[in-house]
């Protein structure tokens, strides 16, 4: 495009967020179910945090990357829930375009850092099955925390250099995403500028965001099965599994509403479907954490 076109351009100072749908009789329902998702969310991750510090006697590795995972759910829903709230509240659907921007990169940092994190907890939970005897050494405290470091700095530098691409668009209209939040396929359709090599930079990133710690996660299970079946007595089999017998359905719920919403063509009869799923991954999903660990670990179970 030439300059004088890009100046008879006017940049966009703020975006319309279209929220969830439009229809106002709608507002007051989801306004109440996003309130009690963020709620229970919020509570669950917050009692966790709260029960692994003060009980000594879960004071082991497994329950400290789960008190890392709690915290990541927390900022994870902080970061979308209570804008959306405000905005059922007050009517008001627009955010600044440096709004949108924090959002965004907030959002994408806990993101990553959380599917960084569920790999280090598999590979966690692959040492306690297949390597029983050496797990107190090889996962020893200097270990857990380098690790949990890794998972939070992956996450920061991967969604530094994403949005970064994304503030560096230009945005000249129309400023309506179709979206409940700033995520990065509605903004990038919305920006006026050549943003091939954008989209091109953000996919290899995004392998490292997204497929790197899923192929991650899946050798470990596959390494963990297989050692579990190795086990002669059903006895010992079942003792193996119940160590990630709380991970496993977390990894589950993780991947498989990602690889949907990543999966899924962005044509616009499948936009609904695409915002369900999203909500799915970054609303409904955080409320299974604590879910998840309060019905199936026996140690969060025994804390509280």
């Amino acid at each position: 495009m030439e300059r004088g076109e890009w100046d008879n351009q006017t940049l966009l100072m703020e975006f319309l967020l279209l929220r969830l749908g439009d229809a106002h009789e709608l507002q007051t329902p989801l306004f109440l179910l996003c309130l009690t998702i963020y709620t229970v969310t919020m509570v669950g991750n917050v009692l966790i945090i709260v029960l692994v510090v003060i009980d000594l006697h879960v004071h082991t590795p497994t329950y400290f990357f789960l008190v890392n995972l709690s915290s990541l759910e927390t900022c994870y829903s902080s970061t979308i829930l209570p804008r959306l709230l405000a905005s059922f509240l007050t009517g008001d659907r627009t955010i600044s375009v440096q709004g949108c921007m924090a959002q965004f990169f907030f959002f994408g940092t806990f993101a990553t850092s959380e599917g960084y994190l569920l790999s280090t907890m598999s590979y966690d939970r692959y040492l306690a099955a297949c390597q029983p005897l050496l797990y107190a050494s090889l996962m020893n405290w200097k270990v857990c925390l380098q690790l949990v470091a890794g998972s939070w700095v992956v996450g920061l530098l991967i969604s530094t250099s994403i949005t970064s691409f994304i503030c560096h668009q230009r945005f000249c209209g129309p400023s309506a995403i179709d979206h409940f939040f700033c995520e990065e396929v509605p903004l990038l359709e919305l920006s006026c500028s050549d943003n091939g090599m954008t989209r091109i930079l953000i996919i290899i990133l995004s392998f490292l965001d997204v497929v790197f710690p899923f192929l991650f996660t899946l050798a470990s299970y596959v390494c963990i099965i297989a050692a579990i079946l190795r086990i002669p007595s059903s006895m010992g089999r079942h003792k193996a599994f119940s160590t990630c017998s709380s991970h496993l359905p977390m990894v589950i719920v993780f991947c498989e509403t990602l690889i949907i919403l990543y999966m899924l063509p962005r044509t616009a009869p499948l936009r609904q479907l695409n915002k369900m799923f999203s909500f799915s991954y970054s609303v409904l999903r955080p409320l299974t954490s604590p879910l998840i660990y309060s019905l199936r670990n026996r140690g969060v179970k025994g804390a509280l």
